[in-house]
């Protein structure tokens, strides 16, 4: 069975164990009522509507 040489490096173990917490930004959609960026399947915070008709009151 294979044994390491050397002692792997903190810095060498944590930045190969740091590179999984990349985040992503999240998606967007533009709503097409008002045209504003929304995220999909969200009701729009500008005008209020969600699939086809207004499901809530924007004042």
């Amino acid at each position: 069975m294979a044994v390491p040489k050397k002692k792997t490096s903190k810095a060498k173990s944590r930045s190969r164990r740091a590179s999984a917490w990349n985040l992503s930004a999240p998606a967007r959609s533009l709503c097409p009522q008002c045209g504003s960026a929304k995220v999909p399947h969200v009701v729009c915070p500008t005008c209020g509507w969600y699939g086809g008709r207004q499901a809530v009151e924007v004042d």
